[in-house]
């Protein structure tokens, strides 16, 4: 890392002093210094993203805007009343976020985002039917509390000047996909801007009401120095019980477009799909000391010369059989999965909830209960917040 890449300010603390003069600069520098030191605390520390709430969701209620924070800033004017035109909006819900600068994004109260106001008139101009856009939050200022100076000087100084600032958020809407943030490391300076992006919302059409299979929040970044990479999606149904055909053609026994397929939420190295990362054993039905088990032989399908991949697929390359009641048992040694930033994945599957993969956008598996996991935005995908551990799954086979 060079000098130029770590992005601190030279920090002065105040020392005060009998017979000190202070003047308001003295103050607002002392006032900054504070600041920047909790922004420092933030941002190379703890990290930056949403910590509670700041959801998206479709609006419920036709009309206008409601009640809108102070201190979001003004958007670009409507070209029709938005009394009179039921477009997309959406209705975004109070919570607390932490932008990559360091700096507190507060939203008190919920409000109602009109999207077309909100898009940029360059944008909106170019805006074609059907079209995805993009929305978040970000930190901002405005001074208020005019107040009247005891006297006036000749270095500018008006004599009525706003006395406080209040911290708010503005509203960004974008139709221009917003890079990710690829930083393996806080020390490497934050990212060009400081929105937060909290959904993409599709099929956005200028006279449609936004439909809530229309937001995706996956885009919303959790509280922390890094978002640990998960497995998302998987193409077996965690504790179902299969026909013994179904399992074979799951496995791939005999078609080699077959095979178990774990997907994950950002790129993994395929240097580390090595042998003995993912084992399929064999539980054979039956009790007591006549069950006996065995590993399926198989290996990792479709690696190609990539250097990165977001999907494997295993399949079965011996010729074993399955026989009625047996168990097969999937699992997969995330902590030996590397990331980009070569971090293990994060695998515990909890709950066993990571969802099929025709469902990972908007479903999760219907057994049990906890519809939504913590975080209160699905689906669920695999992860404690911890890194690497065993991902773990199993389903049954039945004859017939």
């Amino acid at each position: 890392m060079t000098e130029s890449d770590f992005d601190v300010p030279d920090l002065r603390r105040l020392r005060y002093f009998l017979g000190q003069l202070l003047g308001a600069r003295d103050l607002q520098r002392e006032q900054e210094y504070i600041r920047e030191k909790m922004r420092l605390h933030l941002r190379y520390l703890q990290g930056y993203g949403v910590v509670c709430g700041l959801l998206v969701e479709a609006e419920r209620h036709g009309g206008g805007h409601g009640p809108v924070q102070e201190g979001e800033a003004a958007q670009e004017p409507a070209t029709e009343s938005t009394t009179e035109r039921r477009g997309p909006k959406v209705r975004l819900t109070p919570g607390l976020g932490i932008d990559p600068y360091g700096n507190e994004v507060v939203v008190r109260r919920g409000c109602t985002i009109d999207l077309l106001d909100a898009l940029g008139a360059e944008e909106r101009a170019a805006m074609t039917a059907g079209c995805t856009l993009w929305l978040g939050v970000e930190y901002d200022e405005t001074p208020v509390e005019p107040t009247r100076t005891v006297f006036t000087s000749d270095c500018g100084t008006s004599d009525c000047e706003n006395g406080w600032i209040r911290e708010g958020f503005r509203i960004r809407v974008t139709s221009t996909r917003p890079e990710p943030d690829r930083r393996c490391t806080a020390c490497a300076g934050p990212p060009e801007n400081g929105v937060l992006w909290l959904a993409r919302i599709e099929h956005v059409e200028p006279h449609r009401p936004v439909r809530d299979e229309d937001i995706q929040l996956r885009i919303r970044r959790p509280f922390g120095p890094h978002v640990p990479t998960v497995i998302t999606g998987i193409n077996w149904e965690h504790g179902r019980t299969y026909s013994i055909q179904e399992a074979k053609d799951l496995l791939g026994t005999t078609d080699e477009s077959g095979g178990l397929v774990v997907r994950f939420s950002d790129d993994i190295r395929t240097e580390s799909l090595h042998r003995g990362v993912l084992d399929v054993q064999v539980i054979e039905g039956g009790a007591g000391k006549n069950a006996d088990s065995w590993f399926m032989g198989g290996e990792f399908a479709d690696r190609g010369q990539d250097e990165f991949t977001r999907e494997l697929r295993f399949r079965q390359t011996t010729r074993e059989t399955l026989q009625d009641d047996d168990r097969v048992q999937i699992t997969l040694r995330t902590a030996f999965l590397l990331d980009r930033c070569c971090r293990p994945v994060d695998g515990t599957h909890v709950g066993g909830k990571v969802p099929l993969i025709s469902a990972e956008r908007g479903g999760h598996p219907e057994h049990g209960g906890c519809a939504e996991p913590p975080s209160g935005v699905g689906p669920w995908t695999s992860g404690s917040g911890r890194g690497g551990d065993v991902f773990e799954s199993w389903f049954f086979v039945r004859e017939g």
